[in-house]
C-alpha cells in the first residue's frame, strides 16, 4: 500500500489531535433540514398564508421560462412576499408560448 494513502487514512479517523480517540466513521451533519426549519419559522413570523386553486406558475426572465406546475403558493400582501415552492422546469418561450398566449393581457402585445 501507498505510504501517502496510508498516512490520509490515518489522519481521517482521528477527530481530535494527537492522544484522542479514534473513530471508524466521521459523521457528516446536514445543514439543509436546519435551513428549511429556519425558512418556515421566517415564513411564520411573516404570517403567510397559503393560496389554493394556482394550476401554474409562470417566471419570466429574458427569452426563458421557468415554470412550476401545481405549485404550493404562499403570500404575505403585508409584507409583500410570495413563496412559490414545488419542481421548475426551464423552458425557452416559444416552447411555451402557444399555451400561455390566452392569458397575456393587451400590455403584453408589444412588438
Amino acid at each position: 500500500m501507498n505510504v501517502e494513502k496510508l498516512m490520509k487514512m490515518v489522519g481521517a479517523v482521528r477527530t481530535g489531535g494527537k492522544g484522542s480517540m479514534r473513530r471508524k466513521k466521521k459523521v457528516v451533519h446536514r445543514t439543509t433540514t436546519t435551513d428549511d426549519k429556519r425558512l418556515q419559522s421566517t415564513l411564520k413570523r411573516l404570517r403567510v398564508n397559503v393560496i389554493p386553486a394556482i394550476e401554474e406558475v409562470n417566471i419570466f426572465k429574458d427569452v426563458t421560462v421557468i415554470q412550476f406546475h401545481n405549485p404550493k403558493v404562499q403570500a404575505s400582501i403585508v409584507a409583500n412576499t410570495w413563496v412559490v415552492s414545488g419542481t421548475p422546469q426551464t423552458k425557452k418561450l416559444q416552447d411555451i408560448l402557444p399555451g400561455i398566449i390566452n392569458q397575456l393581457g393587451p400590455d403584453n402585445w408589444t412588438t
